[in-house]
């Protein structure tokens, strides 16, 4: 096998490699004078097996369209097999008509990724498990809990802590992660009675004198987190964490975490760290390369996947 990565996360790409014991394939991945991309492979790759690493995050049209046209150039050079490695998967908050006349994105992304030549996808934590429906290539859905698990048991072994739901849509997530640490499970009710009126947030399961850990799959603007990080502060909650797959980090988003109650927010580098949240002094990303890696290892070898998630 070969992999090959474009220009929206090479540090992840270069963590992968390194785990593999594989070099990058040389490419040249450039843009002309208006911003078109152009891609060129500098290597033989008739007959192999390509991963292509390349999280479709921000700028996300600029990352898709790499992705898409890298696609098409190892079809076009012969590759036996092409798997989209896709840490972060853009668009997939839009999976369903939310209202009327409205898109369903992420399934134009699946079918962008599979006519442009790609037979198969290796991405992270998916928004809503659906979107594995919208491909009609194989998709393995990896997840961040095993990577969760290792670290908050380095650093909060012995604590009673409590994995809390930001939302009741992202129950199930937030389970599996309790059911690993053999922790406590809470969730946050949100409602909003009238247009105009504020959240009301209430908390279901106790949280009084124990360590919270917010869990979630997605923080962009970071309000959602912050808002319920005030709310298990209020329900007496001790300290208060957040393991968050895919830092988004949008807009004013560092600066709202640096300002809430929440100790720590943890991310995987699925999405490059800017400049703010390097600095950042309560937001840390840990490194989902060795998961990776060791998935396309298995895909490679047509070995399971599935056990990765034991």
């Amino acid at each position: 096998m070969k992999i090959l990565t474009g220009n929206s996360n090479r540090p992840l790409a270069e963590a992968i490699s390194a785990a593999l014991g594989l070099p990058l394939v040389r490419a040249n991945i450039r843009r002309f004078s208006d911003l078109e991309v152009f891609v060129e492979i500098l290597e033989n790759v008739r007959g192999e097996d390509m991963f292509v690493i390349q999280s479709t995050s921000f700028p996300t049209n600029d990352n898709l369209m790499e992705l898409l046209i890298i696609i098409d150039a190892l079809r076009r050079s012969s590759a036996r097999r092409i798997t989209a490695v896709i840490p972060y998967y853009g668009y997939a908050r839009q999976d369903r008509k939310s209202g009327p006349r409205t898109p369903i994105s992420a399934k134009l992304v699946a079918n962008l990724i599979t006519t442009a030549g790609a037979n198969r996808v290796l991405t992270m934590d998916l928004h809503a498990g659906q979107i594995q429906g919208f491909f009609d290539i194989p998709l393995d859905n990896l997840f961040a809990g095993p990577t969760f698990t290792d670290d908050v048991r380095k650093r909060y072994n012995g604590e009673s802590l409590v994995m809390v739901s930001p939302d009741v849509g992202g129950v199930v997530r937030t389970r599996a992660l309790a059911k690993r640490l053999d922790a406590d499970l809470a969730i946050i009710d949100k409602r909003r009675e009238r247009a105009g009126v504020s959240e009301v947030m209430n908390i279901i399961g106790d949280v009084r004198n124990r360590t919270c850990m917010l869990v979630d799959d997605i923080v962009d603007s970071a309000g959602t987190l912050c808002n319920a990080a005030v709310a298990l502060k209020n329900a007496g909650a001790k300290a208060v964490s957040a393991y968050v797959t895919h830092g988004v980090l949008s807009g004013g988003a560092v600066a709202r975490v640096a300002a809430s109650p929440i100790t720590e927010l943890v991310t995987t580098d699925s999405i490059p760290a800017t400049e703010a949240v390097r600095v950042s002094q309560n937001i840390r990303q840990i490194s989902i390369a060795p998961l990776l890696a060791e998935a396309i290892r298995r895909i490679s070898e047509e070995t399971s996947v599935s056990s990765l998630f034991d």
